[in-house]
């Protein structure tokens, strides 16, 4: 979409970061479809609504967005915001023009405001455990870390496949969905695909 586009381009980090995690998200929930009978039509939304999650980046100040090195402890917090910032602009949206009563709309939501949660309680902004944290978030965190893993950025290389697949399988089960991580490492070959396709600062 046109928003989610306008917070890519002030992120120079990102380059193709939002097709290539919007389609890892939805190879996740066509996976995970049959055990937990997901629709069709919620693994499309999935999809379709999964570049907006960082949308409340367009707030955060470039000297912080784009800064190559770590954050400091204010810095960070000022990052953190982006959550917030970014339910905020969500909600103006559908106020303003009327569009509350879009199909699964709430997956919008849930995907902006809780894809920083992690299964032990240590995400942000609200601490959230385990189940807490809607399916479609979880699926988020684990296609938007492993893009991140994976692709070159001015303070890293990008890493392989298989060093990316070893980092998700450590955090399964304490930060990550473990159901999510496998549904992910077991679509190898469609992940491969998708990075030959949107190639953009990736490894090699």
């Amino acid at each position: 979409t046109t928003a989610a586009h306008l917070s890519q381009e002030r992120d120079a980090e990102t380059g193709s970061h939002l097709d290539r995690m919007s389609r890892y998200a939805r190879l996740i929930a066509n996976t995970l479809a049959p055990r937990l009978g997901l629709s069709d039509e919620y693994v499309e939304h999935v999809f379709m609504f999964s570049p907006l999650h960082d949308i409340g980046k367009i707030g955060i100040p470039d000297r912080i967005l784009l800064k190559a090195g770590k954050l400091d402890a204010e810095e960070f917090e000022i990052m953190k915001s982006h959550v917030r910032r970014g339910c905020e602009m969500i909600d103006d949206l559908l106020r303003n023009f009327g569009l509350d009563a879009i199909q699964h709309i709430d997956i919008l939501r849930n995907l902006v405001e809780f894809h920083h949660e992690t299964l032990d309680g240590r995400g942000y902004l609200r601490g959230l455990k385990g189940d807490e944290i809607p399916l479609e978030a979880r699926i988020v965190a684990v296609a938007d870390i492993f893009d991140a893993l994976t692709s070159q950025r001015p303070y890293k290389a990008a890493w392989s496949n298989d060093q990316a697949f070893a980092t998700l399988r450590e955090l399964a089960g304490t930060k990550l969905d473990a159901d999510c991580v496998l549904a992910l490492i077991g679509r190898r070959d469609e992940v491969v695909q998708i990075q030959d396709r949107f190639r953009q600062d990736l490894l090699g």
